[in-house]
């Protein structure tokens, strides 16, 4: 699953993902609150839940933050099956490091989404 509220970021991140064949289905939310509600009416369905979720920190209303706060109160099955990858173009260090701790971020992964971070992501399988 990719969330970015960039439209642009969304199109580039899906065709890399697309072309290098790294996921069989790309589900694309266009805000947290949109991947949230997704995860919420999927949360007892997990054929439908993703393994990865491409999360950016800067977003309005529901920002990368507010996401993870949200995402630690889903069911077991949810934390155990999504693995949060940050994709973000911040560089703030304190956003960075307070992200990184968090116990469902697995990596951080610079914008743009490249060929390169998937095969990374698949040698250690993440």
């Amino acid at each position: 699953m990719l969330v970015d509220d960039n439209d642009t970021d969304n199109f580039i991140s899906k065709r890399i993902i697309e072309i290098t064949r790294f996921a069989k289905r790309v589900e694309v939310k266009g805000s947290g609150k949109a991947a949230l509600d997704y995860l919420r009416e999927n949360q007892n369905i997990p054929d439908n839940l993703p393994s990865l979720i491409f999360l950016d920190i800067n977003m309005p209303i529901v920002d990368g933050f507010v996401f993870l706060y949200e995402f630690e109160k889903f069911n077991e099955l949810v934390r155990n099956k999504c693995k949060v990858i940050i994709l973000s173009s911040s560089d703030n260090k304190r956003d960075i490091d307070k992200i990184v701790n968090n116990n469902h971020v697995i990596k951080f992964i610079t914008k743009p989404l490249t060929e390169v971070a998937l095969d990374e992501i698949k040698l250690n399988n993440i």
